[in-house]
């Protein structure tokens, strides 16, 4: 995929390689599904065949069916069902196991044609079940054109060596070139069967194209929301995952003209922000840039964890200790963003992720600065803006965002921290009203409940006094930035009270698929070349 004018540098190191294809994994992964519905579809048919031969038709026309024949096909059925548990078991079966499914078929159709019966002009005159086999495996067979023609060839080739063998036991059969001649289907399905290859082929190569960002490729689907989509993607050189997040330009203010341009200077300006900030306990972003569709992306660091808003959820509300734990990594975040003039306003649960970092655990990082705001009065912020003037998430708005006042500063975020340490500490919204608006009418002109009166857990006076102060309608009644804010959290509440090793505790018992040991680093080839292939 093209990339527009990225403004970070792109860390690519070497060329392209003269690597032979390698499908991308959601391709195969398709076909792997219709090759089991492939192998279902054969064995039943060879069942059906059986159940006719076997049972029907001698009890309804009195037709007898050799022995051999019901002998294929029961062994064509055994075989269809043992391929069947394989490559349903098997979802890394390798790609040959396909071409071995339509050989073996079309071995079991020369054997009733040349071996159960004798290969006569007559038996031999009409379309061989081999044709349809070859086709139908070419539809779905996840190989090269080489490979598909040179099995093909394989399958078309088996009855007329069936002739030939009975030809060797003494049975009259026709002529090599009248042979081949009643076989010729089979021989033009095999130069048919390189097209469908030639097109998954293609297909490969476009998707593979698709997905690179950069030097990044992406590799699996995390998450979709209202504003786009977030990727797993690795890095095609160094032993690095990475987070991408792809954004519809119609989410940022339009497709083209101008206000695609103030879409562009908007993603700009929050990729430029994010990039700025050193905090350990802010996203970290590698890269940014604009793709040949329109859609704005940015790699960020991969994160292990979860956040806040999913853990309050699914395991109720937090002690006070670990949430003041948690609390001051996010205010070490904001309070760099804001001595760099960046107000985020969009703080939430959802937007704090708590990671196991390398050995640490309760690691917290704050994302999305998508709607930061530069310092007050700055023109650039009014344009991009100005059709956003109640941005954010209505639980946890203050006020002067709801009203679309024009003093939105660094207070704002103060508000916001203190509705994320009451959900934490009550495990409820400072007002859960029945609809956003009620919601946003709430903060304007409600009193909130103190969050002791919201919980049973123990909440001392001070750090009730302290979310109410965060809470307060008038900017100026509120701490006036975080600093402030930790001073009095340092004041009243013990900073002791939760460590790492009760948060490893909490991890392995709670959420031990991600407190395991930590994965060997797996060293990619040097060279494309030396990757594997179909």
């Amino acid at each position: 995929m093209k990339v527009v004018a990225p403004r970070l540098p792109t860390l690519v190191t070497g060329g392209s390689g003269g690597a032979t294809l390698r499908l991308p994994e959601e391709l195969i992964a398709e076909q792997h599904r219709r090759l089991e519905v492939f192998i279902a579809v054969a064995g039943s048919v060879w069942a059906f065949g059986l159940g006719m031969d076997a049972v029907i038709l001698p009890r309804t026309v009195g037709a007898i069916v050799t022995p051999a024949t019901l002998t294929i096909e029961a062994a064509a059925v055994a075989t269809s069902l043992i391929l069947l548990l394989f490559v349903h078991h098997r979802t890394d079966a390798p790609p040959a196991a396909g071409l071995l499914c339509m050989l073996l078929n079309a071995a079991g159709i020369a054997l009733i044609n040349t071996w159960a019966r004798d290969p006569t002009r007559e038996s031999m005159g009409h379309l061989s079940w081999t044709t349809f086999v070859i086709l139908a495996s070419a539809a779905i067979m996840p190989t090269t054109p080489r490979k598909m023609l040179a099995a093909s060839l394989a399958a078309a080739s088996l009855e007329p060596l069936g002739v030939w063998c009975a030809h060797l036991r003494g049975i009259a059969v026709p002529g090599i070139v009248e042979t081949l001649a009643l076989t010729m289907p089979n021989y033009v399905s095999a130069l048919v069967a390189t097209v469908p290859s030639q097109v998954f082929q293609g297909l490969g190569r476009r998707l593979r194209e698709a997905q690179d960002l950069g030097s990044y490729q992406l590799v699996e689907l995390l998450g979709r929301g209202g504003m786009g989509e977030v990727w797993r993607a690795q890095h095609r050189w160094l032993v690095r995952h990475a987070a991408i997040k792809l954004i519809r330009p119609e989410m940022l203010g339009g497709p083209s003209g101008a206000d695609a341009t103030v879409a562009r200077r908007r993603f700009e300006r929050e990729a430029q922000a994010t990039a700025s900030l050193n905090s350990p306990h802010s996203i970290r972003l590698f890269d940014f840039g604009v793709t040949d569709d329109g859609s704005f992306y940015y790699v960020m660091e991969l994160l292990t964890g979860r956040n806040l808003e999913s853990i309050v959820r699914e395991f109720g509300p937090l002690p006070v200790p670990r949430a003041i734990y948690l609390l001051r990594q996010v205010c070490h975040s904001l309070a760099e963003a804001h001595a760099r003039g960046l107000v985020h306003r969009d703080i939430k649960p959802a937007n704090i992720y708590v990671c196991r970092m390398a050995l640490d655990y309760d690691f917290v990082k704050v994302l999305d600065f998508g709607l930061v705001k530069l310092r007050p009065g700055d023109p650039m912020d009014t344009l991009l803006t100005s059709n956003h003037a109640t941005s954010g998430t209505p639980a946890y708005m203050a006020p002067e965002s709801v009203l679309g006042q024009g003093n939105v500063d660094r207070r704002a975020d103060i508000y916001a921290l203190g509705c994320v340490t009451y959900y934490l500490i009550t495990g409820q919204l400072v007002f859960p009203s029945a609809t956003p608006m009620q919601n946003l009418v709430d903060h304007v002109h409600t009193r909130p409940v103190p969050p002791s009166e919201r919980t049973e857990l123990p909440i001392s006076p001070a750090l009730d006094a302290l979310v109410l102060a965060c809470l307060e309608k008038s900017p100026a009644l509120r701490p006036q930035n975080v600093e402030a804010l930790l001073e009095r959290l340092d004041a009243g509440e013990p900073s002791d009270g939760w460590t790492g090793v009760m948060a490893q505790r909490w991890w392995k018992t709670h959420l031990p698929e991600l407190a395991g040991p930590l994965p060997s680093i797996d060293v990619r080839p040097s060279s494309p070349a030396d990757a594997e292939t179909v």
